[in-house]
């Protein structure tokens, strides 16, 4: 153990000078002492985060929060979230007797191996934010994700589930402490889901139809399996959104709990609420709580502010190979209100590995662009003919292909509308060195 410790410690140290090495650390410790994890002394409190979307955002919203309630909290900050990078992590923090210097431990983990890395300990507190469809090529169904997960829940562990979720609500079944969060219907929820396809039409349980009370997007809401013998429905929450006011940007948590938004997004208001709940679960009072969430910005990247010639633009970081996470912010254009022109880049698929599969492009919505403050679309990247062939099949006119992202960019650098930006976080270094940015 100490051996392993130590050259830990050691690699990440030269990985610091390098700008490296938030994961081969903890692999030569882990070849070192394979159950290094099972005998270093951990802090009393130890948060999980998974799920398709959100968690980094929640990870580090929950560690703001702590941390404001006088918490010494440990974090995998660079976001390096297998079993190897939770290992450089933890050794990197424990003294070389194995005792990890802090009060909550906060794991960002892989949904695909948060069995591997919780074989040798668990959670006391494990969110669980949503599953959806996310990098076919790794993942596969959502489903295959869920069988993934499964093995990490120990009996002991709290589970934070979405309610509003009716894959990863299926985590509770069989077990009595769950905790629950979710949105009421509010200004933003719609009768029926929305998106060009409905994973959520069937009942994960029993594969009968559902009926919904109303979404708040794609597939999230209030569900309800139409099979009597079932009974798969949204289960009533513990932490809930009771009121929305994007114009305003303001939501209420609660009956009283106001937090202002920084970012208007129905997609961020999950995040922060999951980052609430696990904090109250903590014992973090409401109020310590909303007021570090209110205008929290995200230092993640997620959403950057920039200049371009003489047009204000924003950077709104979609993930690759999920169609939902620009469902939302393609939502958040939509919702601006704002003349605007949109530059979508699609340059490389995956930051991790090298794939030309480009599928997911027909799962996002990309008809609610059809709004009147959007002027002009942009299509750059290397896969602009990918792009433009999925537009070709929406009711969408006003798009251009602009290969090259250097010429984009100087292209945009006249004109008085807002520029958006979609892109990945492949891919946003692309845009982001040709922009003068703020803040």
């Amino acid at each position: 153990m100490l051996l392993a410790i130590l050259l830990c410690k050691l690699g990440r140290a030269v990985g610091k000078l390098v700008g490296k090495g938030s994961s081969l650390p903890g692999k030569l410790a882990l070849k070192v002492c394979p159950d290094i994890l099972r005998r270093v002394k951990l802090p009393p409190h130890i948060i999980a985060v998974t799920g398709s979307n959100g968690k980094t955002s929640t990870v580090e919203m929950i560690a703001a929060i702590l941390r404001a309630d006088g918490k010494q909290v440990v974090y995998n900050a660079e976001g390096s979230n297998q079993i190897e990078g939770v290992a450089t992590m933890v050794l990197t923090h424990a003294s070389l007797g194995g005792r990890v210097r802090a009060d909550v431990l906060l794991i960002e983990s892989d949904e695909r191996y948060a069995a591997h890395t919780f074989r040798f300990f668990h959670p006391t507190l494990f969110v669980i934010t949503n599953l959806y469809r996310d990098q076919l090529t790794r993942n596969g169904h959502p489903e295959w994700v869920y069988d993934s997960i499964l093995p990490s829940l120990h009996p002991e562990t709290v589970l934070l589930l979405n309610a509003d979720d009716p894959l990863s609500s299926c985590f509770a079944r069989g077990r009595q402490n769950v905790k629950w969060f979710g949105l009421d219907r509010c200004s933003v929820s719609s009768d029926a889901p929305s998106g060009v396809y409905h994973d959520g039409a069937f009942c994960p349980v029993c594969r009968a139809p559902m009926e919904y009370d109303y979404a708040h997007y794609n597939q999230i809401g209030a569900f309800r399996c139409t099979n009597p013998e079932c009974g798969h429905q949204k289960h009533s929450t513990d932490y809930t959104v009771t009121a929305v006011d994007l114009e305003n940007r303001l939501v209420t948590i609660g009956h009283d709990t106001e937090v202002k938004l920084a970012f208007g997004s129905i997609y961020n208001i999950y995040n922060i609420l999951s980052a609430y709940a696990a904090c109250r679960e903590c014992g973090v009072g409401s109020q310590t709580a909303a007021g570090v969430l209110s205008n929290y910005l995200l230092k993640n990247g997620r959403m950057q502010t920039f200049r371009l010639g003489q047009r204000h633009g924003t950077l709104l970081t979609s993930k690759h190979e999920n169609s939902i996470a620009y469902d939302t912010n393609i939502r958040y254009i939509a919702a601006s209100g704002k003349d605007c022109v949109v530059l979508l880049i699609v340059d490389a698929v995956s930051r991790k590995y090298f794939t030309s599969e480009t599928s997911w492009l027909w799962d996002i919505d990309f008809d609610r662009l059809q709004v009147p403050h959007v002027k002009k679309i942009i299509l750059s990247g290397r896969y602009c003919c990918d792009l433009a062939e999925r537009f070709s099949f929406t009711a969408l006119e006003n798009w251009e292909v602009q290969p090259d992202i250097a010429a984009a960019a100087e292209s945009l650098k006249n004109g008085g509308e807002d520029v958006f930006v979609l892109t990945c976080f492949s891919d946003r270094d692309k845009i982001l060195c040709h922009v003068e940015k703020e803040g």
